[in-house]
């Protein structure tokens, strides 16, 4: 999940999402321990066990991965923070499937991307055949709880050199996706040292946004967010920037997010998300809004007829090749007695949204969720103004 460091770490999987068809022979896959609407995934990436209950207190309610692990100790003390967590299927693992607590299982990290040979250098990507034999026999062992794929940033990324030989070669992911129950990528843009990708934080929407078209909305989209500098010196991702790249992700299809938590420069924090309080409250606070939220987004049915109109209308370039969402992205939902507009400015300058909403009172209100404001929403049409990569988030009663 660290893109471009050549650096061997494990990889996520899934606790929850839509059920979707499994490898052929498999059967439906379940969607978890937690299926419940008001359940979202939160999880963090391969961190210490000891670490749990400071997590949990800023809303993380999932782990994924354990260093050479699961094992007794990890399980028992992860155990004992009422912590859930996606692991690998070792001996231990294959030897405790009535472990409650493990609730799905990995696939090796990003087998899109070109793999270390012993001795030195890169050889080809694992083909997609063999990560799918890999999904056969971790099923085939526990059918019981889903598999989760992460592939790398060439999901959302064509000109990702780290693919070696397969390159530009995006027609690959038709067939990876086939071998997961939940699929999830990475791609890191605000700390990115790139120019093609660096500051362009809607590259997060672009991956969820292929996966979702790639997997014919089959099967459930995580995405993986940074939250650190990682190893850039020059760039960090703000609170903004990972409250902009969450909803994006949100707002085109994601079901679960993965929190990038490793600082590798200037020195190594493995919890640096916990380490730098001010990203730490940040996404304490954006978590409990999405979990609040969480039945709107899980549940809600879509709200036909929304739009929005951006002023200005431009957008990028690059953005419009590959999104119909416009400069300002939204979604849309009916839940219970209220329509809900989750909105994001997919780029760094300004607009104003102009909103129409079908269906709502001619005389209806939009309060901007965890804002302390109301907006006229005469006839369903109401306007706001977006700084660069807002977020707005609003409920029509």
């Amino acid at each position: 999940m660290r893109p471009g460091f050549g650096l061997r770490v494990l990889a996520a999987a899934a606790l929850c999402g839509a059920a979707a068809a499994g490898e052929s022979g498999t059967g439906p896959r379940p969607r978890g321990i937690e299926a419940r609407e008001d359940y979202f995934p939160l999880a963090v990436w391969l961190q210490a066990p000891r670490n749990a209950p400071a997590y949990k207190a800023i809303g993380i309610n999932l782990y994924v991965g354990l260093w050479k692990g699961p094992t007794e100790a990890q399980i028992a003390e992860l155990r004992a923070h009422g912590m859930p967590v996606i692991c690998d299927q070792n001996d231990y693992a294959r030897a405790h499937l009535d472990e409650a607590l493990i609730a799905g299982w990995m696939h090796g990290d990003e087998p899109d991307n070109a793999q270390p040979k012993t001795g030195g250098g890169y050889g080809p990507p694992i083909t997609p055949d063999a990560v799918r034999e890999t999904y056969r026999r971790i099923s085939a062992a526990d059918p019981s709880r889903p598999t989760l794929l992460n592939l790398g940033q060439g999901v959302a990324w064509d000109g990702w050199y780290g693919r070696g030989t397969r390159t530009n070669h995006p027609e690959d992911y038709l067939r990876y996706v086939e071998a997961a129950d939940i699929i999830s990528f990475d791609i890191y843009p605000a700390c990115h040292a790139k120019p093609a990708v660096a500051g362009k934080l809607w590259y997060v929407a672009v991956g969820v946004n292929r996966l979702v078209k790639w997997t014919e909305g089959r099967k459930t989209i995580w995405s993986c967010l940074e939250c650190t500098n990682i190893s850039n010196l020059e760039a960090a991702p703000s609170p903004r920037d990972v409250r902009a790249e969450a909803w994006m992700a949100i707002i085109h299809g994601a079901r679960g997010l993965i929190y990038f938590c490793h600082r590798f420069a200037p020195s190594f924090i493995e919890a640096g998300l916990l380490a730098d309080r001010e990203m730490s409250a940040a996404v304490g606070a954006l978590n409990g809004q999405i979990r609040r939220l969480a039945p709107v987004i899980n549940a809600g049915a879509a709200a036909d007829g929304a739009a929005v109109a951006a002023d200005p209308p431009a957008v990028d370039p690059a953005l419009a090749k590959e999104l119909s969402s416009g400069p300002i992205a939204m979604l849309a939902r009916r839940y219970r007695d209220a329509v809900y507009i989750f909105a994001v400015r997919m780029e760094g300058t300004p607009a104003r949204g102009a909103f129409t909403v079908p269906g709502v009172p001619a005389a209806a209100t939009a309060t901007v969720i965890d804002e302390d404001r109301k907006l006229p929403c005469a006839g369903g049409a109401f306007t706001d103004d977006f700084e660069p990569y807002a977020v707005h988030l609003y409920e029509i009663r």
